[in-house]
């Protein structure tokens, strides 16, 4: 057992694309732009493999209104900085119409080993992603919580689910994004270990061999941070505003609690075969909320709208305990009104529907995803 509670502080890191406010289209973030970013935020902000890609993180936050307030400013100020330049960021996991043949990386010596070492892999590589820290100090409490969280997974991503188009297409999945991501080596949903211990010995197996560098280049959907006393859940799409992205955050937040309150009690969450989440975990990616999941207790597909409704009896008092029980159930609401995915479709349909071409819809896709940004700031 933990000598002592885990803090389950929070840390929220958001990659960002960089658009033409006239053409929709993705643009090279000017220098000017990452300069005026750094002397407002600091080490807060970071270019990211892609010259069209903006990186945030938040510091460490001991409550959800804390990451909110955080992530409000980060978000703010990214976003004045683009629109001084005719420019806007946009919270979306692909770009709807941007082809990744046309971009270009960032001349910095770990990008430049990463294009060595992934080749087209990681040209590839236009997509962005959400990442929520949650404070665990105890080594082998993060590993005991990291066999346990895989579970939930496929649920937060299927609520945060933003990348239906690729390259211009619909690509009838609700999360093309992990797609992308699931062709780098060591992605996916994390093995299961024994303890701290085990799991060293395995990621030192590799970084002995000069494969990798350090655990930064573990990329699976949970991990242990590399840097940070923290479990990390890098499963999800990155959302277009800042309601969906702290709702998720709170639901993360208070699964880890409500997973150690368990352990407290000598009880714990049922461990299911890696190949049964994965199940769960491709159908978030192929349909989001749309079509359900497995509930592996009861036998059968269950909609999305009655397993959140049980997610949600499970963490309310958790969340409660944390502080962010009115952000956990806004989930419900992303239920009613539709993820991002969801709502990307609807804009171009109802485009199309007013005579707008293809070319033009999208452009409305993005146009939508530019207002999102903002909203809630």
């Amino acid at each position: 057992m933990a000598s002592k509670d885990p803090s389950f502080t929070l840390g929220i890191e958001e990659e960002y694309l960089v658009v033409d406010l006239d053409t929709l289209d993705l643009v090279e973030t000017p220098q000017a732009v990452m300069e005026a970013c750094a002397a407002d935020l600091g080490d807060q902000v970071s270019p990211e493999f892609l010259k069209c890609q903006i990186e945030v993180g938040t510091g460490v936050c001991a409550t959800i209104p804390d990451a909110r307030a955080d992530l409000a400013h980060l978000r703010r100020t990214i976003k004045k900085h683009c629109n001084a330049h005719g420019l806007a960021p946009i919270a979306a996991a692909t770009h709807p119409f941007a082809n990744w043949q046309d971009q270009d990386h960032t001349d910095k010596a770990r990008y430049r080993d990463l294009e060595k070492d992934l080749a087209g892999v990681a040209r590839r590589m236009l997509i962005c992603g959400m990442h929520v820290h949650v404070g665990i100090e105890d080594k082998d409490l993060r590993i005991d919580l990291l066999n346990q969280f895989s579970y939930f997974l496929p649920h937060l991503l299927a609520l945060s689910s933003s990348s239906p188009f690729w390259e211009g297409q619909d690509t009838g999945l609700q999360s093309y994004r992990l797609t992308v991501f699931d062709n780098l080596p060591r992605t996916g949903l994390p093995p299961q270990f024994s303890s701290f211990s085990e799991y060293e010995r395995s990621i030192n197996t590799i970084i002995n061999t000069g494969i990798v560098e350090d655990a930064t280049k573990i990329w699976w959907d949970l991990r242990p941070s590399a840097r940070f006393p923290t479990l990390e859940s890098r499963i999800c799409d990155v959302t277009p505003t800042i309601d969906e992205t702290i709702t998720i955050a709170a639901l993360t937040q208070s699964l880890m609690r409500m997973l150690y309150a368990l352990r407290r009690e000598n009880k714990r969450w049922r461990q299911y075969d890696r190949f049964l989440v994965e199940e769960n975990r491709w159908r978030a990616q192929r349909y989001g909320l749309t079509e359900g999941l497995i509930d592996f207790g009861a036998g059968g597909v269950v909609p999305c709208t009655q397993l959140i409704d049980e997610l949600l009896e499970l963490v309310t008092p958790h969340a409660a305990a944390l502080g962010c029980l009115a952000e956990v159930r806004n989930a419900p609401t992303i239920l009613k009104t539709g993820t991002s995915a969801q709502r990307q479709m609807a804009t171009y349909h109802k485009a199309v529907e007013k005579g707008q071409s293809h070319a033009e819809a999208l452009k409305a896709v993005v146009r939508s995803l530019t207002d999102e940004f903002g909203a809630g700031l």
